[in-house]
């Protein structure tokens, strides 16, 4: 059956969208030193520009900092150089073997222009969830039209499609609230 196909892509788009919203998410940070928060740093290394997790190792030995060991003692300086190109604001301490990242605290006014990053995101993916809505209704109506489906089949996989739609926005919308309590409670 045609709308069968359609409701897993549907899905399977959907729960992008929702995978890309986790990433976004990860990036953004609370009080505490979190991995996620130089993951996007990238490193000249080697000949090509690498992500900074196969390089090193990253870790949070305490609440307030990132350790980054990296697998080859030579890549240290491209390690702390990627880190200081990158956007992120942290100034390396490299003591020849590893380097540390201090975390400062979040004040009050940094924390709410994260919450409203947080909800930006999530409004993003809200939107990507509604256009793969569109998308499958419309690929849904097509079909109908062809007279490949009847119209009840056609009622009953858009209103399937309705209830992805639900479940994803549900899915964005805890995802942020979660975020956002992390960050205005660190």
């Amino acid at each position: 059956m045609p709308t069968e196909e359609i409701l897993l892509d549907i899905d399977d788009r959907m729960e992008k969208a929702v995978a890309k919203l986790k990433r976004g998410l990860a990036g953004i940070r609370t009080g505490r030193a979190n991995p996620g928060l130089v993951e996007p740093v990238k490193v000249e290394a080697y000949g090509s520009e690498l992500p900074l997790k196969q390089v090193a190792t990253i870790a949070c030995p305490e609440p307030t900092q990132i350790l980054i060991r990296p697998f080859d003692v030579s890549t240290l300086k491209d390690i702390e150089k990627g880190i200081i190109n990158s956007d992120l604001g942290y100034a390396p301490n490299n003591d020849g073997k590893v380097i540390r990242l201090n975390i400062p605290p979040l004040s009050t006014e940094v924390r709410r222009k994260m919450v409203t990053t947080i909800k930006e995101l999530c409004e993003e993916s809200k939107i990507a969830i509604r256009n793969v809505r569109r998308d499958g209704n419309k690929m849904i109506d097509a079909i109908e039209k062809d007279k490949l489906i009847s119209e009840d089949q056609s009622k009953d996989a858009k209103e399937e499609i309705q209830n992805y739609t639900k479940k994803y926005e549900e899915m964005a919308n805890e995802l942020a609230k979660n975020r956002e309590k992390e960050v205005m409670d660190e």
